[in-house]
């Protein structure tokens, strides 16, 4: 019999603050670093949602923001001023928490992890959102000091990487558990509609990452391609559509490749309006490396084209999605997905989930990528989940199903088989 193509959308009421782990979250001290960012104050706000009772310091160096921002809260929260360049004031400010969340980016070309060193030294539980590679490895450097201090920490804990490397380790989980072959092909695909409602930080990593050769993996080989190459043409289901994605170097495709061991990895990411992958592909290929390498000369290259960005993200909107792929031996692909109305209330409840994670137990002494077991125990990983799709706005959330049932328009070949689309179907980096 056939069946139509189905789009599986969640309403989910997320586990409470005191329901995952062996220890509970409730009335923590939380510190968010970068709180009065749109990335930060969104955390803080998705926290205050999912479990009231927790203490949150909002720290920044606005503090007319920060004000504002705790005014919003109410009384669980507080407006601290903290420089993360002075050490001194860092671990003062650390020795009263419980776990620190660290949302001020970029990441990138970042000399030192000083915040995860202030945490180790003082310890307090850690929680970042880096999406840098090279950040990410030198943050799993403090591995051993971190384990040798009793502090639990996540690295590369947002939306993605974060919340899609979570997609990604269950999916193989869920390959291996049902014996269906070895996982061969993992896939990271992105789109965010114009800068995601998330500000000149998320213009500067884009900048930054285009100056970024492409780790990828195939057949177990690391190689290296052009940054914004090898466009596709992928499927976001419905609320999102098909978008041409496009490699950039991001951390989950190392980190995945090492520890889920799956043997091609890749990752994409596109945007929108149209034009604004044009101009990603110039800035690759036209700007010399040596600016986008710079973070300086890149917040120069921000100031300028920041206002137009903000202008038409007005008419882009924020739409956000996720698509992670696994491909078997035997010939099985399956697929998760997670689609939003906006990224800068999504992002928040995603890295609330990783933070809840921590302050509940999940996570070892230690630091740790979202995919290791250590990081996000197994048995927590769909509490996480559910968490992160919690926020009002989500549009459809699948795990573990077969490409076709994300397909905007699947093609039926007869007797209920469905022609999944070339982009799906054929084996790319």
């Amino acid at each position: 019999m056939a069946r139509a193509a189905l789009h599986i959308s969640m309403a989910i009421s997320p586990t409470k603050c005191g329901g995952n782990g062996d220890k509970s979250a409730e009335n923590s001290r939380v510190l968010i670093l970068g709180g009065t960012g749109r990335v930060g104050g969104s955390t803080a706000t998705a926290l205050s949602k999912l479990c009231p009772s927790l203490q949150l310091l909002i720290a920044g160096r606005n503090r007319e923001k920060g004000a504002a921002l705790v005014s919003k809260l109410g009384k669980n929260a507080e407006f601290v001023e903290v420089n993360i360049e002075s050490t001194n004031m860092l671990e003062k400010t650390l020795e009263d928490v419980d776990l620190v969340v660290h949302a001020a980016g970029p990441f990138q070309k970042a000399e030192n992890c000083s915040v995860l060193e202030a945490a180790i030294s003082t310890k307090t539980a850690y929680v970042d959102i880096c999406d840098d590679t090279d950040y990410s490895q030198k943050a799993k450097s403090f591995h051993s000091e971190a384990v040798a201090a009793g502090v639990p920490a996540i690295t590369t804990g947002g939306i993605y990487p974060g919340v899609s490397n979570v997609m990604a380790a269950e999916l193989v989980h869920s390959a291996k558990s049902e014996n269906a072959g070895e996982p061969e092909r993992l896939r990271f695909f992105y789109y965010t509609a114009g800068s995601g409602g998330a500000g000149p930080t998320i213009l500067a990593t884009s900048f930054l990452l285009l100056g970024e050769d492409v780790i990828a993996y195939n057949k177990g080989e690391m190689i290296k391609v052009k940054p914004y190459s090898g466009v596709l043409n992928i499927d976001f289901g419905k609320g999102i559509g098909k978008r041409d994605v496009y490699l950039l170097n991001l951390p989950e495709v190392r980190s995945t490749y090492e520890i889920l061991g799956v043997p091609n990895v890749s990752a994409r990411f596109g945007t929108a309006p149209f034009f604004w992958n044009w101009g990603m592909q110039a800035i690759a290929n036209f700007v010399p490396m040596e600016i986008l390498r710079d973070r300086s000369k890149v917040q120069q290259l921000v100031q300028i084209f920041n206002p137009l960005v903000r202008a038409i993200d007005g008419i882009a909107g924020e739409r956000v999605a996720i698509r992670v792929d696994l491909e078997c031996s035997n010939g099985r692909s399956t697929v998760g997905l997670f689609t939003h109305k906006k990224l800068s209330v999504s992002v928040g409840y995603s890295i609330a989930a990783f933070a809840l994670a921590v302050l509940e137990g999940s996570t070892q002494h230690g630091v740790w990528f979202p995919e290791e077991p250590e990081g996000i125990a197994i048995d927590a990983r769909k509490v996480l989940l559910e968490r992160a799709v919690a926020a009002e706005g989500t549009i459809n959330f699948v795990m573990n199903k077969p490409p076709w049932l994300v397909e905007t328009d699947p093609k039926e070949i007869g007797l209920g088989i469905y022609l999944i689309s070339p982009e799906i179907s054929v084996l790319y980096l």
